[in-house]
C-alpha cells in the first residue's frame, strides 16, 4: 500500500471540495469554491429559433444553469444571436454554450455570441480516420505546431470578447495522433486537453473548464483524478466538467451517471455536471440536482473517520483487491449480490418472485433469470419451502443454530448461512463449516478482530456504515484490511431510509459504485424502506454492471439526443432494446450521429450510427461493416450481423415455464 497520500484529491476519508480557480460564464461563475453547476445540452435543430428557445426554457425552468446548443456549421453559429436575442426578450438571462466539433470556423463565429465556446480537441483540428502513425519528437513537435495554428485563433477572440471555453475530450473521439503517441488510454484522454491548453495559457488565456468523458465508468473517473494529477504537475487548476458520455435511457442511464459522476463527487471533484440520458434535456436536470444536492452542506461536518495514505488502491489503474475464493464470492469471482426479506414476517416462494427466482407448481422447478440474486437475508424469518440449490439463506446466528438439516442441497451453498456480529463470531462455538458472514462498523475491525479472520477460510465480511459520508468510512476499512494483508471477501453493505426510488438508485449507486470503480468489493447488499424489493435487486445489478465488475444484460451505449442527431434517438433505442435486450454481455452503441460514434463503437460490440438523413452505417466493433442502410431496414440488418459473428441466440417466449 502507498504511503503516499493521493495527488488526486484534498481527502480520501473526508469531505472537501477540490479547489480550483473561478472560472465567468456570463452571469454564472464555475469553480472557485462556487456551488456545483447544473447544465444541459438541447436536442432541437439550431436552425429552428423557435423550438430552441422553447426547449431551452423548459431545461432552464427545471434547474438548468448553462445551456448548451450545437453548432455543426457557420449557419448553426450565426443563429445563435437569434436564439439569444429570443430568449433575453423573454427574460431568460441563463449563459449559452456553443458545443464545436469539426468546425473551427464556426466556433469562431459562436465566440462572439455566446458566453462560452465547447470544443472537442479530438476533432477540432484532425480528421479521425483510424491510422497509426509513427512520429519521432520532430514530427510530433510539427503536428503541435500545426494545431496551435488552427486553434489560436479562437483563443484570442474568446481572451477579445469575454467568452470562456471547456475543452472536452470524448474517450471515444481521440485523435488519431493522440491514439498513435499515448493509446487508448486516460493519459491519452488527458494529454489531448492538455495540449491545447498549453495553447491558452502561452496566450495568457485562462477562462477554461475542462472535461475527461467517457462511456466507460472506469476510465472515465481515472481521466479525471489523472488529468488533477497532471495539472498540480504543471500549475494549473481550472474547473472540471463532469459527465458519463453516452449513458443510456431510463434506470441504467441513470446508474451509470451516478457511478461515473458520484465517484468523483465523493472526493470533492467537480464544478459542473451534465448527466447525459437518452431522454428529453429537461428530465436530465432534476437527475443532475439530486447527486448534486448531497455535497451541499456536507463540507464542514465532524468525521470520526482517521485519514490515510493511497488508500490501498493505485486511482489511476482499476486492479481488483485480492481476496480468498470462499464457494462463489471472492477471488475471481464476480461480485455477487445478496438481497434482503429480513422485515418480511412470512415468506413465501412469490417474494423471490421479484429476486430472479419464479417458482413453476405444475413443474415443481425454479426458473432462475440472469439476474438473480446469489443470496438472501431473512434475519429471523423461516423459509420453509425447498429453495434453488444454487442459492444461500442467510439467518441472523442465534436463529440459524436453532435450524434443522437444510431444505435444499445442490451445487453452491444452497444451505442456510449465519450472519454473525462480530461479538457473536469472536465468542461463537458452533459456525458453519461452508460460508459465515460477519457483520461489522469501523469500530468493531480492530487489529485483534483482522488477525482472527485473517486465518477463517470461512468467513466473509459484510461492512456496514451510518456516516453520512459512508463510502469514505468503507473505504477506510478496506485500506484497514489491505494494510494487515487480510484477503477475507467483503460485502459492501448500505441502508437507506426516506428516499424516492430515484434517489435511492443515485445515492446506492454513488456509494457502491465508488469502491467497486476502485476493484474494492467482492459482493453487495442494498436495503431500503418503501422501496420494491425488484428496484433494489436491479438496482444492485445495474451498479455492477456500470461498474464494469458483472455483466448480467445487454448494454447501450446510447449517446444524448442534440442538435446534430439524425434520427429520432429515443424511439429507435427502444425498438433495439425490444429486439436485443435478452443478449445478455452484448455491448450496441446507438449514436445519433458520427461526432463519437466510431470512437465510442470501439468500446461497444456492434454500432448503429446515424450518418444522413434516413441512412444508417453499422459497425462490428470501430470497423464500418455496412454504410448508409436505410432507416427501415436497419435494426433486421443489425440483428443479421449480430448473428454472423455468431453473437445472436432466440428470446425464450415470454411465460414459458
Amino acid at each position: 500500500m502507498s504511503a503516499q497520500p493521493a495527488l488526486y484529491c484534498n481527502s480520501l476519508t473526508s469531505y472537501s471540495r477540490y479547489q480550483t480557480r473561478a472560472v465567468k460564464v456570463g452571469n454564472v461563475v464555475i469553480g472557485g469554491g462556487n456551488p456545483i453547476v447544473v447544465q444541459s445540452m438541447t436536442t432541437t435543430d439550431t436552425m429552428d429559433t423557435l423550438k430552441t428557445v422553447e426547449q431551452s426554457i423548459r431545461m432552464i425552468e427545471a434547474g438548468c444553469q448553462l445551456v448548451r446548443i450545437t453548432a455543426p456549421s457557420i449557419k448553426e453559429a450565426e443563429n445563435l444571436l437569434n436564439i439569444k436575442n429570443e430568449l433575453r426578450k423573454r427574460g431568460y438571462t441563463t449563459p449559452l454554450v456553443a458545443d464545436i466539433h469539426f468546425t473551427p470556423n464556426a466556433a469562431e463565429v459562436a465566440a462572439r455570441i455566446v458566453e462560452k465556446v465547447r470544443v472537442n480537441p479530438g476533432n477540432y483540428a484532425d480528421r479521425k480516420k483510424f491510422e497509426t502513425i509513427e512520429y519521432n519528437d520532430l514530427s510530433y513537435e510539427a503536428e503541435l505546431e500545426r494545431i496551435r495554428e488552427r486553434f489560436t485563433p479562437l483563443v484570442k477572440i474568446c481572451k477579445e470578447h469575454g467568452t470562456a471555453m471547456r475543452i472536452g475530450t470524448n474517450h471515444g473521439s481521440l485523435s488519431d495522433r493522440i491514439m498513435s503517441r499515448y493509446g487508448d488510454t486516460p493519459l491519452g484522454m488527458v494529454e489531448s486537453a492538455l495540449e491545447f491548453v498549453r495553447i491558452c495559457r502561452e496566450n495568457d488565456f485562462h477562462e477554461i473548464v475542462l472535461s475527461m468523458k467517457a462511456s466507460n465508468t472506469l476510465v472515465m473517473v481515472q481521466a479525471y483524478r489523472l488529468l488533477i494529477k497532471k495539472m498540480q504537475e504543471e500549475g494549473m487548476n481550472y474547473p472540471l466538467h463532469l459527465g458519463v458520455t453516452e449513458a443510456g435511457e431510463g434506470e441504467d442511464g441513470r446508474i451509470k451517471s451516478a457511478v461515473g459522476i458520484g465517484t468523483l463527487l465523493e472526493d470533492g471533484i467537480g464544478d459542473t455536471i451534465r448527466v447525459s440520458l437518452t431522454e428529453d434535456p429537461e428530465f436530465e436536470i432534476p437527475v443532475a440536482k439530486a447527486l448534486v444536492e448531497r455535497y451541499t452542506h456536507r463540507a464542514g461536518r465532524e468525521s470520526f473517520i482517521p485519514p490515510l495514505g493511497g488508500g490501498g488502491v493505485n486511482p489511476y489503474e482499476h486492479n481488483r483487491r485480492n481476496t480468498n475464493e470462499i464457494v462463489n464470492i471472492g477471488g475471481h469471482k464476480v461480485p455477487v449480490v445478496i438481497a434482503s426479506l429480513a422485515n418480511k414476517q412470512q415468506i413465501t416462494p412469490s417474494n423471490f418472485f421479484s429476486l430472479g427466482y419464479n417458482y413453476s407448481a405444475t413443474l415443481d422447478k425454479w426458473n432462475i433469470s440472469d439476474q438473480a440474486c446469489d443470496y438472501i437475508y431473512t434475519g429471523t424469518t423461516p423459509v420453509n419451502f425447498k429453495t434453488p440449490g444454487t442459492l444461500g439463506i442467510i439467518y441472523d446466528y442465534n436463529v440459524w443454530k436453532t435450524l434443522s438439516a437444510p431444505l435444499s442441497l445442490g451445487e453452491g451453498p444452497g444451505v442456510r448461512l449465519p450472519l454473525f456480529t462480530n461479538e457473536e463470531y469472536l465468542s461463537a462455538e458452533e459456525k458453519s463449516a461452508v460460508l459465515n458472514f460477519i457483520s461489522v462498523n469501523l469500530a468493531q475491525l480492530t487489529p485483534s478482530f483482522i488477525e482472527k479472520i485473517k486465518t477463517d477460510t470461512t468467513a466473509v465480511l459484510i461492512i456496514t456504515t451510518a456516516n453520512e459520508h459512508g463510502m469514505a468510512e468503507q473505504r477506510r476499512m478496506f485500506a484497514e484490511l489491505m494494510n494487515n494483508s487480510c484477503q477475507t471477501p467483503v460485502i459492501i453493505r448500505r441502508t437507506y431510509q426516506g428516499l424516492d426510488e430515484n434517489r435511492f438508485q443515485l445515492h446506492a449507486s454513488t456509494d457502491a459504485g465508488a469502491l467497486l470503480i476502485d476493484g474494492l468489493g467482492d459482493g453487495i447488499m442494498l436495503e431500503a424502506e418503501d422501496i420494491a424489493s425488484k428496484t433494489i435487486n436491479t438496482t444492485a445489478f445495474g451498479i455492477l454492471q456500470a461498474a464494469r465488475t458483472r455483466i448480467s444484460k445487454t448494454e447501450y451505449i446510447s449517446c444524448p439526443s442534440c442538435g446534430r442527431t439524425l434520427f429520432d434517438l429515443q424511439e429507435t433505442t427502444a425498438k433495439i432494446r425490444n429486439r436485443t435486450s435478452h443478449l445478455k454481455g452484448i455491448k450496441i452503441g446507438i449514436m445519433g450521429c458520427i461526432v463519437n460514434g466510431p470512437g465510442e463503437m470501439a468500446d461497444a460490440d456492434y454500432g448503429y450510427v446515424g450518418t444522413g438523413v434516413g441512412k444508417i452505417t453499422l459497425y462490428k466493433g470501430k470497423e464500418v461493416v455496412k454504410r448508409n442502410v436505410a432507416s427501415e431496414n436497419a435494426l433486421d440488418e443489425l440483428i443479421d450481423l449480430i448473428r454472423q459473428h455468431g453473437d445472436w441466440i432466440e428470446a425464450e417466449p415470454v411465460g414459458q415455464e
